[in-house]
């Protein structure tokens, strides 16, 4: 497909699946090194793009404001037709939702994405010309490499996956974040949040945690609840809560971090495309779909069975994961492995 000059990626949220999907970015321009790269994200996620030196434009949009008012879909349209005059050889859809395969079809004629049985909302395959086959239940991160390369015609190994070069970039953060990392302790970041409540470990767990590392413990929060939650581990740990960062800061900071324990949530998937050790908490998600486990990413689980067709929101599991097996990780990584 040397043909290929102009491409589109389509993956519009959220942040975890973006950076799953942003791995394949330094791949598809090792085997095409001049091709231009446009990302289309929501607008709230664009900062995770920023600064990636293989992405040429990042065009942010916000479906998510038709929700709040039905004719913003006419703006949403017209913005997205506009951006169709860039003439793009191939848009790849590496979401597959019927909203992303409608601003894929609209961005150009030539465009792929999952077939029917690889994605929920099957009729979005309609919207392709090529098709991409992977079972929805395999691991994320090899479902976004794939969509991105097979139409490119070459293939992204799990060997080359985990030989990956961080991909993550930040540019003018802010200097206060520096104010919080210690010179003389290792500098362990807590993503205390996620997207639902029973995917959110305990809090007071959290604080035994801290208390039982004795490191630089840090904690970083996005809403006003998490920073009520953050306030209380403060409260009861030597845990110091972070003032709220924008994503560029939050790159930064946890690529200065030597470790990060979370939930599974995008902040906590930035460790792994940083390259920086971390441990990711699953109680309700499948842990060996969400992640890929190297010697310093590690995967606990709760004893849940979870069935990624069908994800229960009210399985607060995560919640029983003794915090002393989640310490003797933590020591595992920090003080026994040396790479």
């Amino acid at each position: 497909m040397n043909q290929i000059k102009k491409l589109a990626i389509v993956k519009l949220s959220a942040m975890g699946d973006i950076i799953h999907a942003m791995v394949a970015l330094q791949y598809i321009k090792k085997n095409y090194p001049n091709i231009l790269i446009d990302w289309f994200v929501e607008e709230s996620f664009s900062q995770v793009l920023q600064n990636n030196p293989h992405i040429n434009n990042i065009y942010g949009v916000n479906l998510k404001s038709i929700k709040k008012n039905k004719l913003e879909i006419f703006n949403q349209i017209k913005l997205i037709k506009n951006y169709s005059k860039n003439n793009y050889d191939l848009v790849i859809d590496a979401q597959g939702l019927i909203k992303s395969a409608i601003v894929s079809r609209l961005l150009g004629k030539s465009v792929a994405g999952f077939d029917k049985n690889s994605i929920r909302e099957k009729s979005a395959s309609l919207f392709y010309n090529k098709k991409v086959s992977i079972p929805y239940d395999e691991n994320t991160i090899d479902r976004n490499v794939k969509v991105l390369s097979y139409p490119l015609d070459f293939e992204i190994t799990s060997e080359t996956i985990l030989e990956k070069e961080p991909f993550l970039f930040y540019k003018d953060e802010n200097e206060i974040i520096y104010k919080y990392l210690s010179n003389d302790n290792k500098n362990i970041l807590f993503i205390i949040g996620a997207s639902w409540q029973s995917k959110m470990y305990s809090k007071e767990k959290f604080a035994k945690i801290a208390n039982n590392i004795n490191e630089n413990c840090l904690i970083v929060w996005g809403s006003e609840e998490e920073k009520k939650i953050a306030q209380y581990i403060e409260s009861h740990s030597c845990a110091k809560i972070m003032p709220k960062l924008n994503l560029n800061d939050l790159k930064a900071l946890i690529k200065h971090s030597h470790l990060i324990v979370g939930n599974d949530t995008g902040p906590t998937h930035m460790a792994w495309a940083l390259n920086v050790p971390s441990i990711t908490l699953f109680g309700n998600t499948p842990g060996y779909r969400n992640t890929y486990e190297t010697k310093i990413n590690k995967i606990i689980e709760s004893n849940s069975k979870v069935d990624p067709y069908n994800l229960n929101k009210k399985d607060f599991s995560i919640k029983d994961i003794d915090e002393k097996y989640i310490v003797k990780v933590v020591k595992e990584i920090l003080y026994e492995e040396k790479n």
